[in-house]
């Protein structure tokens, strides 16, 4: 959990300071009203976003990276690994499988509406020209929130295999 708040407080300090310093209280409370709405979307429509069939695609472009520093990522799996050597996020089960499929989508969504959020944010800093800014919030939300969700779907990938083998 550790590596999960030092990442967010890393990444959603840009946004804090921007919003507290330039953005009215009213704007963001309708604009997180507003970036909320996809957490009600169906599963189906992030199924409908996924951007490639082909996990080769989603490792070609980095998404391992986040993978490894990510809440249940490669380095964190070492280091509780080390005190508890029995650990595995996923164990064999169907219903250890399924549940971690679909813990994906709720990670999406997450990560999808804080992205809307971002967009516009920095949609505003562009308009008011706060153009360093934008580019911080830029940076901030393709680490945080599209990264992110680009390995909710690679996980999803990788998990459909075995939830399709284990129905039959």
């Amino acid at each position: 959990m550790i590596p999960n708040l030092i990442w967010t407080a890393l990444f959603l300090t840009p946004i804090t300071i921007f919003c507290y310093d330039y953005v009215p209280a009213r704007t963001i409370y309708i604009l997180l009203g507003i970036s909320l709405i996809p957490i009600f979307f169906p599963n189906a429509f992030f199924d409908k976003m996924q951007l490639s069939k082909s996990t080769r695609w989603y490792r070609r472009i980095g998404v391992k990276y986040v993978s490894a520093l990510a809440q249940n990522g490669a380095l964190v799996n070492r280091i509780l690994r080390k005190k508890y050597p029995t650990f595995k996020v996923v164990s064999g089960r169907a219903a250890s499988i399924k549940k971690q499929y679909y813990q994906t989508y709720f990670l999406e969504k997450f990560h999808f509406s804080l992205f809307l959020f971002f967009i516009m944010i920095t949609i505003g800093a562009l308009m008011q020209g706060h153009y360093y800014w934008a580019l911080t919030l830029t940076i901030s939300n393709l680490l945080y929130n599209v990264y992110p969700n680009l390995l909710q779907q690679y996980i999803r990938l990788k998990l459909r295999s075995f939830i399709y083998s284990s129905n039959k």
